[in-house]
């Protein structure tokens, strides 16, 4: 059975990196590849982000394959946040899934650490807290603006990416999960993330459930917190996105693979 994705190449380095991927796609066989002119150029030339049946057409594929976004002639990036973030949204792409993985044992930063002590998973929400938008500004320009950026977390979008960390786990067979938040600092959205990781535990006996500050868990130069945090981890916000880069390891250059199904 083959399996159809398609590609937006985007901007920037984003086609650069996509042409070296797609020959690996191709040599995996069983994929049928098609490819959308989506992105800034296409935004200068038509006027048009994204065409309006644009989120039903990726509907139609098992997965979508993203370069990097963002072009200087596009101050606003409107054209990226409809392609990305737009699609999280409409196709509601809750998990951010990034495995941890060391390539090569030199070039981990810890000392007598390597590939077999840094291999985890790393899961996001993608669709709430601060990518919603929520908030304005007031008296925009002038000495007196106020700016007000809200972070929305809801009950069902944080069981659901919880619920999935766990499920990830004991599906592989995985012995830990850890919970990191900023909820020294953000009491109210992060008890939440606690009140639901709690609640959540007991349905899996077999696995460690522990929880670190996220400014704990970033600490890469200690390697006992590595340990403790992981071998599946789930947080809320941004700030677990550079621990791979912290442990030696790299994201796959600037392309995405979202599965859709």
């Amino acid at each position: 059975m083959s399996h159809r994705i398609v590609i937006i190449p985007g901007d920037g380095i984003g086609p650069d990196v996509v042409a070296q991927v797609v020959p690996v796609l191709k040599a995996l066989g069983g994929l049928e590849l098609e490819q959308l002119p989506w992105g800034a150029d296409y935004y200068l030339q038509t006027g048009v982000t994204i065409p309006p049946d644009g989120y039903d057409t990726l509907r139609s594929f098992d997965a979508v394959f993203i370069g990097a976004l963002g072009d200087p002639r596009v101050p606003d990036n409107r054209h990226a946040r409809d392609v990305l973030l737009g699609t999280r949204f409409e196709l509601d792409l809750y998990v951010n899934y990034r495995p941890v993985r060391l390539l090569d044992d030199r070039l981990c930063p810890l000392k007598d650490r390597g590939r077999r002590d840094v291999n985890f998973v790393v899961f996001r929400e993608n669709t709430e807290g601060l990518y919603v938008g929520a908030g304005g500004r007031l008296r925009a320009g002038t000495e007196e603006e106020v700016a007000i950026q809200h972070e929305v977390n809801t009950y069902r979008g944080v069981h659901r990416i919880v619920r999935h960390a766990f499920e990830f786990a004991k599906a592989r067979g995985l012995r830990k999960v850890c919970m990191a938040d900023k909820s020294n600092a953000m009491a109210h959205g992060h008890a939440l993330w606690q009140r639901i990781f709690k609640e959540l535990t007991p349905d899996y006996p077999g696995i460690e459930a522990t929880h670190l500050y996220i400014d704990a868990l970033g600490r890469a130069d200690d390697a006992r917190r590595i340990e403790q945090a992981v071998e599946a981890a789930v947080h809320a916000g941004e700030g677990t996105r550079d621990i791979g880069g912290l442990l030696g390891t790299r994201e796959a250059g600037a392309a995405i693979l979202r599965r859709l199904t």
